[in-house]
């Protein structure tokens, strides 16, 4: 049986090739449940002789997506080498070895990852002719200062581009049903009873109205147990539950009879979770579970790319996310071209039953979420073109896409109670103004609050990180101006040093081609730039480096353990020796062109796996095998 892709898929796929042809690289940006990966399976078996590589984060991914295409009666690849990102990272010797014709990165936003990264980085330079092809739901690391993947991989070359709303708007895939509703108020209305106790102004009283109006109608609102009842509307059905963590699935779990009582008393409970050797299994059962019982696979950390599940007939989302990436990637479990029916010429919008999104969470801020994905598919269907059956077509998708709010009432209460209780920007400003005019400068404590109750410190904090883009919000360039023109600095004093810091960093890295900077070197304008990368490297030991300082020192090519960076420095050399003369058989006075004594480092590599070279660090198993790699002689 031949490959037939969906007519999107097989535009795709025909633009990617010929872009790769031309130009060498390629990026496929479409939604999950799109079938995208079914284009580099069509690569392949469009070039049977060619050596496909197939990198992806996880194997079981991999696994599954060859299991569907068997199931349709695909033969096998003989022509694809499958590796994860995490392999390569720890075996890169092998690198040498794969001498691919093809390199499919899927889900390639993935390779924004620092040490992911470097390792891609290596291959594709190894490889500089290998064409490359990239899948991916996004291109955007949104929580990594917005890094577009598809630029920094392929230059922006982008093949195809595809939104989720534009999938569901062109009748891709199907039209969901969105029911919101809440498991839990009580700490919400504690936090907001603490912001009204802090809060020594008029609006206080007027806010205390509003919150008593909100507890009668939360106390008034209905269980979720009716509220699953009523949009559940087959009892057997089979939905994915997105948990937090363990104990939080656990918790979840927990609540199960109660929430889907009406529905099933006994309904059918599954787990799956990353570290949990059982999932494969629980996994399999889940999915071929056929009872007449309602079907509840709840995950955490899973199932949010790259894996299809067939059947589902929805999803409930019980973990809070402000991630519009992970939001989009759970809902998309529950979307499907087809259901996988790859033979069909295109979907045609009806092949899937409506499925049913539940945004179960337990706060008021999480429950705005769909608003990304309704202005996607309004942004579609704006775009596209309307002819009179289109138009028709337009319609019937807008009328189909039903939100049901089951917490309206609570959530514009809500809103009022919070407008009510946030000063406008210019009453921050002017408390600012008269701060800057007393003291002559805006270095306010983080906790600084004013006599009249307004918490400037923070307000000053939250201005800085709206700029950097750190946090969501709007601040226009008349805002910027008027705070400028009263001192505003806009990096902290902490924040300043750490740039300078990394600024000189990169300027050794510029000169010396490393960051091997020794402890007591001292810049030209005085910096002591040793010593506090030793510090660095002690905080970062101590986890007290923020992910984003982490990142950014990665980024600039900091390796924390200055053994590792030596041994690393000492193998590439040995990597370089064994592929200009085929063995490793080096002389113990050899050194290599930059001076480093590989001789004598591969010879104390031989004495410390056997023991020989007292007090040394022993060898790890990665480091063993990634010598043998290369015919390490190890007598």
């Amino acid at each position: 049986m031949g490959l037939i892709l969906f007519k999107h898929n097989q535009k795709a796929y025909e633009a990617a090739a010929a872009l790769m042809e031309e130009k060498g690289r390629a990026a496929v940006i479409h939604p999950t449940g799109t079938g995208k990966t079914y284009i580099a399976f069509k690569l392949a078996k469009e070039h049977p002789e060619s050596r496909i590589l197939w990198l992806s984060p996880s194997e079981y991914i991999y696994r599954t997506q060859l299991e569907q295409l068997q199931k349709d009666g695909e033969e096998r690849f003989t022509n694809i080498s499958f590796l994860t990102y995490a392999r390569l990272m720890r075996n890169e010797a092998v690198i040498a070895t794969l001498r691919p014709d093809y390199i499919v990165l899927d889900e390639f936003h993935r390779c924004g990852a620092a040490e992911w990264g470097r390792s891609v980085e290596k291959l594709l330079a190894y490889y500089p002719k290998a064409k490359v092809l990239g899948l991916s739901a996004t291109n955007i690391r949104y929580l990594d200062h917005q890094r577009d993947m598809a630029e920094e991989l392929f230059y922006g070359q982008i093949a195809s581009e595809m939104t989720l709303g534009e999938a569901i708007a062109k009748g891709i895939l199907p039209v969901p049903t969105y029911v919101i509703s809440m498991y839990s108020y009580q700490k919400e209305l504690e936090r907001i009873q603490q912001r009204m106790a802090s809060a020594k102004n008029s609006t206080a009283v007027y806010s205390g109205e509003i919150l008593e109006e909100l507890r009668r109608a939360l106390e008034q609102a209905e269980g979720l147990d009716a509220v699953f009842a009523r949009h559940m509307k087959k009892k057997d059905g089979k939905y994915i539950v997105f948990c937090s963590d363990k104990e939080h699935m656990e918790e979840m779990v927990g609540q199960a009879e109660t929430w889907f009582g009406l529905v099933d008393k006994k309904p059918h409970i599954y787990t799956v979770y990353y570290d949990n050797s059982e999932t494969d299994r629980i996994f399999a059962e889940f999915k071929a579970d056929q009872s007449e019982h309602l079907k509840l696979l709840y995950c955490i950390d899973m199932l949010n790319e790259g894996v299809h599940v067939e059947n589902i007939d929805g999803v409930i989302l019980l973990r809070p996310t402000v991630s519009p990436i992970l939001y989009l990637q759970q809902i998309g479990r529950a979307l499907s071209a087809a259901d996988g029916k790859r033979d069909k010429s295109q979907s045609d919008g009806n092949a899937v039953a409506q499925p049913i999104i539940f945004d179960i969470v337990n706060n008021f801020d999480s429950l705005y979420s769909i608003d990304s994905l309704q202005t996607e598919i309004e942004e579609a269907f704006a775009l596209m073109d309307c002819s009179a059956q289109q138009c028709t077509e337009k319609q019937r998708f807008r009328e189909q896409f039903r939100i049901v709010d089951e917490m309206r009432d609570c959530r514009q209460l809500f809103e009022q109670l919070r407008r009510s209780l946030s000063a406008p920007w210019d009453i921050y400003y002017g408390e600012a103004k008269r701060y800057y005019a007393e003291h002559g400068n805006l270095k306010i404590p983080k906790d600084y609050v004013t006599e009249n109750g307004i918490s400037l410190g923070i307000w000053l904090m939250t201005q800085r990180r709206v700029r950097a883009g750190k946090v969501a919000g709007a601040l226009n360039e008349e805002q910027i101006a008027k705070l400028d023109t009263i001192g505003m600095e806009w990096e902290c004093g902490s924040v300043r040093s750490w740039n300078r810091a990394c600024e000189a960093l990169e300027c050794y890295r510029q000169t010396y081609g490393n960051l091997d900077v020794k402890v007591s070197y001292v810049t030209e304008d005085g910096f002591a730039l040793g010593k506090w990368v030793s510090n660095a490297r002690s905080r970062y030991s101590r986890g007290e480096l923020s992910e984003e300082q982490t990142s950014q020192l990665e980024s600039l090519g900091m390796i924390w353990d200055k053994h590792v960076m030596q041994w690393e420095e000492n193998y590439q050399a040995a990597v370089t020796y064994y592929r200009m003369h085929g063995n490793l058989l080096v002389p113990h006075g050899y050194r290599t062109e930059d001076g480093l004594a590989l001789g004598t480092w591969l010879t104390n590599q031989r004495r410390i796996k056997t023991g020989r070279k007292k007090g040394a660090a022993p060898l790890k198993e990665s480091q063993i095998d990634r010598l043998n790699a290369i015919e390490m002689v190890w007598e």
